[in-house]
């Protein structure tokens, strides 16, 4: 029996590339044509980061999303635009005085990160629900910042991804779902396997899930070979009655299954789709109410 999955592919990500896979798109045209690419090959929702051209870096600069949306739009593509919200989060302590921050640090103001989904209305935006370890870098989301941002989207009509990456994180969404900020039903992404966060193991998403409200969607985000293992168990989270969503893509997978192999976001959502053979995959629009 077929079981309704929605595929988000992660397109570009935020993250230092190091020259680790040249076929990650990075100019505004090269992140939308992969969007169209994945849409085509079976993914339903485009998780987008934009970086600067010239430097491959992450950016927040609100005519790179715009260029990144209206190339998509324009497509005619069936598929639900997503925007990074995490942009704007780290926090890296400088050298002499760690009260004042590195150069490569991005903490900002909860209006400039919310910027762009306000100007450019997407389906979805991402809210990273807590504050972690991320890597060398602190990931920085206070409960005051999450308050202000989900507010903001929720007067948006933009439906908010609460990305969790460990029990705690949950915690606090529900806080949040509880305090009228998030519009029922709420949207969960499970993301394992990030350091330092919660591993991916079947025990910890079968783990997180039981703390998700009764009523609510979701889906995982596994890094690298660990999302194999996270989407191994969709058949047992799904026998509970949950819509399950899958993210795949550069983002989270710069290499496919060898160091060797690099890999694009086309080749990502169609080996989701091809995995995933027993599922079915649809676009689902989302209400805000």
């Amino acid at each position: 029996m077929s079981r309704p999955v929605i595929i988000t592919c992660a397109l570009t990500g935020g993250a230092e590339l190091s020259g680790k896979n040249m076929a990650v798109p990075v100019t505004p045209r090269e992140i939308a044509e992969s969007a169209i690419e994945a849409a085509r090959a079976g993914a339903a929702i485009a998780h987008i980061h934009v970086r600067d051209p010239q430097t491959r870096r992450s950016s927040m600069k609100l005519d790179l999303y715009r260029e990144v949306v209206d190339r998509i739009r324009q497509s005619g593509v069936d598929m639900l635009i997503n925007l990074t919200t995490g942009a704007g989060a780290s926090f890296i302590p400088g050298k002499a005085e760690p009260r004042i921050p590195d150069d490569r640090s991005s903490l900002s103001d909860p209006y400039t990160r919310v910027a762009h989904v306000l100007a450019l209305k997407p389906d979805v935006c991402s809210l990273d629900v807590g504050s972690m370890n991320f890597g060398e870098v602190v990931f920085v989301n206070t409960p005051a910042h999450l308050r202000e941002m989900a507010r903001a989207i929720l007067d948006n009509g933009t439906k908010p991804e609460l990305e969790v990456f460990e029990l705690g994180h949950i915690r606090l969404a529900r806080h949040l779902i509880d305090n009228g900020l998030i519009a029922s039903p709420p949207l969960f992404q499970i993301c394992l396997g990030i350091p330092w966060g919660a591993p991916a193991t079947p025990e910890t998403m079968l783990a997180m899930r039981d703390h998700l409200p009764n009523i609510c969607q979701f889906g995982e985000i596994g890094l690298r070979y660990q999302s194999l293992c996270a989407r191994s168990h969709c058949a047992d989270l799904l026998s509970n009655g949950l819509q399950f969503f899958h993210a795949t893509g550069c983002e989270h997978n710069l290499r496919a299954f060898t160091p060797e192999c690099t890999c694009s976001c086309l080749a990502n959502s169609r080996r989701s789709a091809s995995n995933d053979h027993n599922l079915t995959f649809y676009i689902q629009r989302f209400s805000s109410g």
